[in-house]
């Protein structure tokens, strides 16, 4: 059976990573195939720069579901260790593609490069093939309005806070999946009970702000008004995040929630009085509640 592959790294699995991955289920259909992701699991940066701290726009766990979720039959995600990082691109085809995959098809842009020092390209990669048998593919390239779409780009634009911006180019919303874990308690004495939630170290967290979202607990739908930073009113320091979800007053502590951000609505502030932040509050909450009703198709 033919088995059709691609490789990278997919952070954030984008509408660039779609329409490659859309190109391998397409070319397994046709063939009676299976159509596999290779990727990694952790940061080929991070093994060739120890100092490197990775901010992904997904965890390998999201990346590996998500993957799937496009219509991929194999995921094979790796560890990427300094043993990866010197093989040569001919010695990662023949190893693992061939040996330990059975590759017999691989998709790849004609820009993309792998193996140590990613000194060889396409037409390399067409040749090794020949010579251990998987057929080498030039994937099409994706193209839209003419804007660029990577994950670098949508990284800045989360960290920025331009979150309408960066669902755009990942095709969804952009998404974090944490704990709920104990707080300061701040929130419930001005009537705005919220949840603060633990992430991975190593997912990317929006920049400092109040942002309407949307969750699913028990199957149904709630929004929510998220605030990100550090409570410069009451001086508690400690950057959170937490959410007030509204219309929902249950307990929910220990449980693990999945936010999809909708749109940023403000920064953060310091107020003169709790009375002046609890108004604002009130305004947030009335204008995330129009852009949610607004967004009803996300």
């Amino acid at each position: 059976m033919d088995r059709i592959a691609t490789i990278g790294f997919f952070d954030g699995v984008h509408r660039g990573h779609r329409f490659l991955l859309s190109q391998v289920t397409d070319l397994a259909e046709a063939r009676k195939g299976v159509s596999v992701a290779v990727t990694f699991s952790n940061s080929p940066r991070s093994v060739v720069d120890k100092s490197f701290k990775p901010s992904f726009l997904t965890t390998a766990e999201e990346k590996r579901q998500l993957l799937l979720d496009y219509g991929i039959n194999e995921v094979c995600m790796k560890k990427f260790t300094q043993e990866t990082m010197c093989l040569t691109a001919q010695e990662f085809m023949q190893k693992v593609l061939h040996d330990e995959l059975e590759i017999t098809t691989l998709v790849i842009g004609y820009d993309h490069r792998f193996g140590h020092n990613r000194s060889d390209g396409f037409d390399d990669y067409v040749r090794y093939g020949s010579q251990m048998g998987i057929e080498v593919i030039k994937a099409e390239a994706y193209e839209e309005n003419h804007v660029p779409v990577s994950s670098s780009i949508i990284r800045q634009a989360i960290a920025e806070g331009s979150i309408r911006s960066a669902n755009n180019l990942l095709g969804r919303p952009y998404s974090i999946e944490g704990l709920v874990i104990d707080g300061f308690h701040v929130g419930r004495t001005i009537g705005y009970p919220t949840a603060n939630l633990d992430l991975p170290a190593e997912k990317l967290v929006p920049a400092d702000g109040v942002y309407a979202v949307l969750t699913e607990i028990d199957g149904r739908q709630y929004t929510g008004m998220l605030n990100i930073g550090c409570r410069p009113t009451f001086d508690n320091g400690r950057r959170s995040i937490e959410v007030h979800f509204l219309d929902f007053n249950e307990d929910i502590y220990s449980e693990r929630i999945n936010l999809r951000f909708i749109e940023r609505i403000r920064s953060e502030k310091r107020f003169a009085s709790v009375e002046e932040l609890t108004a604002q509050i009130r305004n947030d909450e009335n204008t995330i509640r129009s852009i949610i009703t607004n967004n009803q198709h996300t």
